[in-house]
């Protein structure tokens, strides 16, 4: 029986997948991070050469041209004479930020933050993932004995990821609806990273953001729908996970939170919320960032394992012009390299105490509290009302700010 109900599965996905217009883009829980797009060849002056160049001055080098021992510290500073120097980092002084979780030389978050304020960066792409969400109280996937997965062992998952596995969920939806009730919007509440990004669209800065998070929070906050990708799907909508035939949400997020299974009046099969499952196609939102990244100026990438494709990918598709900014418990994806590519700065530690600090260089600081006061005056009444596990929700402004895998729906592989 299991069986036959995988296979239905298997076919009615290959039916869909016939349609022509488009390559199919699906998700994956493989990584190609040290992939390297054509865009990211060999690097060239620009004009914002002089401002930048300055990001990766390290304190060593500094100390160094005191001595005498460098002949050029600048505009040119690319030709160091070690290659471990050649973006501002020995190689010892690198690995020891990403242990300690300081921030680079001279301030990666000073840097940005000065050329955001001169008005030299004005379309910001963000790409989040579930570290921006912890700060709400929502668990990550894989801590053992707390994380989401932990909590799935009564059912014998065969293994943690099978909950994202469309095959798996035809036979036993169980496991995946546990883990929708702790996900589903509504329990939790935006923290203070999320109306940082949305004071990023107020300021008109905000060109997209593309989050891997399955928890609303991004929409809850106020992040208008027109800049924001979720890529991995969301709770907003259902359908039958065979047949495709639409069921209303709200009757989906009754029978989910009732331990009851929503079945498909057409068909009997099970209905699923719009979730991007492995295997599954993205939204069509997804594919903006073929006109979105090309006309970025700053790539800010923040609480992301950057593990899952393609959007881990998505990171690789700036100009090499272009800054990018990680905000992160740990170095991850292309910020592991040694050196460092140019233009590539990294503040490491606690996410919400980087973006703090990101705010408070900006002078941003009292309106996103101002903002974040006054949004959630008019919501808490209704989270409470709408759910009565809310106030496990931790207070906004604390965080860990792990990059882990939670409301991140694992996901993606590129398919021709």
């Amino acid at each position: 029986m299991a069986g036959a109900g995988m296979s239905k599965a298997r076919l009615s996905r290959e039916r869909r997948s016939t349609q022509p217009g488009f390559a199919r883009v699906t998700r994956s829980s493989i990584s190609s991070q040290d992939s390297v797009t054509p865009q990211q060849g060999r690097l060239t002056d620009s004009v914002l050469l002089s401002d930048l160049s300055l990001m990766r001055v390290s304190e060593q080098q500094a100390s160094l041209a005191r001595k005498g021992k460098l002949s050029k510290v600048g505009s040119d500073n690319s030709e160091s004479s070690s290659g471990n120097t050649k973006h501002g980092l020995s190689g010892s002084s690198s690995s020891s930020v990403r242990a300690s979780g300081r921030s680079a030389p001279r301030g990666a978050l000073e840097t940005v933050g000065r050329l955001m304020k001169l008005g030299r960066l004005r379309n910001v792409v963000v790409v989040a993932g579930a570290g921006i969400s912890t700060a709400s109280g929502i668990p990550d996937f894989r801590t053992p004995g707390t994380g989401l997965y932990a909590n799935l062992e009564k059912y014998n998952v065969p293994y943690p990821e099978a909950v994202f596995n469309i095959d798996y969920f035809s036979d036993d939806p169980r496991p995946f609806f546990s883990l929708a009730k702790e996900l589903y919007p509504g329990r939790h509440r935006p923290n203070y990273i999320h109306y940082f990004i949305r004071m990023l669209h107020q300021k008109g800065l905000l060109l997209r953001m593309y989050t891997q998070n399955i928890d609303g929070l991004e929409k809850m906050c106020g992040i208008p729908d027109d800049k924001l990708v979720e890529a991995h799907g969301s709770f907003a909508t259902a359908s039958c996970h065979l047949c495709y035939t639409p069921f209303p949400s709200e009757e989906a997020k009754e029978a989910i939170m009732s331990d009851n299974i929503p079945t498909c009046s057409f068909c009997s099969a099970t209905v699923k919320p719009s979730v991007v499952f492995f295997g599954e196609d993205l939204p069509e939102t997804y594919f903006q960032h073929a006109q979105d990244f090309p006309k970025a100026d700053l790539l800010i990438i923040m609480g992301t394992s950057l593990q899952i494709e393609p959007f881990a990918s998505l990171v690789n598709t700036v100009k090499s012009t272009v800054p990018r900014l990680l905000l992160n418990r740990h170095a991850v994806g292309p910020f592991e390299r040694k050196p460092l590519r140019r233009r590539d700065y990294l503040e490491l530690g606690d996410l919400v105490h980087s973006v703090r600090k990101l705010a408070e260089i900006l002078g941003w600081h009292t309106e996103i509290q101002d903002l974040m006061n006054s949004h959630e005056n008019r919501t808490l009444p209704m989270l409470i009302s709408s759910s009565p596990t809310s106030s496990g929700a931790m207070d906004p402004s604390c965080s860990s700010g792990e990059e882990s895998d939670f409301s991140e729906v694992d996901s993606r592989s590129t398919e021709s």
